[in-house]
């Protein structure tokens, strides 16, 4: 912009001669010029030169809370500028998402969403954003290990033997989830599936009631993310029967895969990430990914995540796109095939 203005004052300058109509008509011209810039040539150079707002669009003391303040601190150091996190929790997280999704496009608003939120929902209840098209993925800041894991006064140890359990039962097995709709609902519904076996869904207002209940015996199983379970899989209290991962969780090194217990191609992770307004320019993305990557790097923000059982990621823009739209296919065939209505 500066140097269009400056080329415009020359042309006024070598216009001193010549008619008055002729100057005027080389300076409306650059102005003309400006407004016909890309979004990208008028973006902030020195960005970020203001405080940042990360939304998250749940209540505090969630998952999402922790991914966002475990690296809030050294964001802001990185970037140079404050980060202001703000809770924007309703609708199924579409409260929040449609704040950032009108937001300025300039970096300056951003969005913590999960794959709940973004891939999930959208199938079961009209949103008031397009997940696709109305954000552009900045990068995955972490996966949570999905683990199928059972009361430990039920008869089985190994998915297979799950499997088996659940033909003696004419009803199949239960298991719970922290709600319908989620991405532990629908990793579920994906089992069952690709493996045949009879599973009835008991959602919940919640994890953390679900996992109560497990421990208690009111259901047999559940589908819940690692860090939620943990102390109850050291002290025996749950067996863990598969993760849904592609490869073992570090976290659990001894538990298999799903589809090393013979289902391949099964792989279902929930991940958290950070989304900009659609058309936030190129260079904005690339700034903000480089930062958020090599903050997860740093050893002891690495150490809070995988002492909550999270998995660091940082991801480019192009590869979390990919995560982001291979998941919401995937998840819309799930949804359709398995006929979910949330009730």
């Amino acid at each position: 912009m500066t140097g269009l203005l400056k080329a415009s004052a020359g042309f006024l300058r070598k216009s001193a001669s010549r008619p008055l109509f002729a100057a005027m008509a080389l300076w409306f011209g650059a102005l003309a010029a400006l407004g016909t810039l890309p979004p990208t040539a008028l973006a902030d150079e020195a960005y970020p030169s203001r405080a940042i707002r990360i939304i998250i669009p749940y209540a505090p003391g969630g998952g999402g809370d922790a991914v966002v303040r475990y690296m809030s601190d050294k964001l802001a150091e990185k970037l140079g500028q404050q980060i202001i996190i703000e809770n924007r929790p309703g609708a199924s997280g579409f409260i929040g998402a449609q704040v950032v999704a009108a937001a300025p496009p300039d970096g300056y608003v951003l969005l913590m969403g999960f794959d709940g939120g973004m891939v999930v929902a959208p199938h079961l209840i009209k949103a008031p954003f397009d997940p696709l098209r109305d954000f552009v993925p900045v990068t995955k800041i972490n996966d949570a290990t999905l683990v199928l894991a059972a009361n430990a006064n039920l008869p089985v140890k190994t998915l297979q033997q799950l499997i088996d359990y659940a033909k003696t039962r004419p009803d199949g097995v239960e298991f719970g989830s922290s709600g319908q709709g989620t991405t532990t609902h629908l990793a579920g519904e994906l089992l069952a599936q690709r493996t045949g076996m009879k599973m009835q869904h008991v959602p919940y207002k919640g994890g953390g009631q679900a996992v109560t209940d497990t421990v208690a015996g009111q259901i047999p199983l559940i589908f819940t993310v690692a860090p939620t379970i943990m102390s109850y899989l050291k002290q025996g209290r749950l067996n863990a029967i598969a993760v849904a991962s592609a490869e073992r969780s570090p976290n659990l090194p001894d538990v298999p895969t799903v589809a090393e217990s013979g289902y391949p191609g099964y792989d279902v992770a929930s991940w958290y990430g950070i989304f900009a307004p659609a058309r936030t320019p190129k260079p904005v993305v690339d700034k903000l990914q480089q930062a958020i990557a090599e903050v997860l790097q740093i050893p002891e923000v690495r150490e809070r995540y995988l002492k909550g059982a999270f998995e660091p990621s940082g991801m480019s823009p192009q590869a979390f796109a990919k995560v982001v739209q291979d998941d919401y296919e995937r998840w819309g065939k799930v949804v359709k095939e398995g006929n979910i209505k949330l009730q």
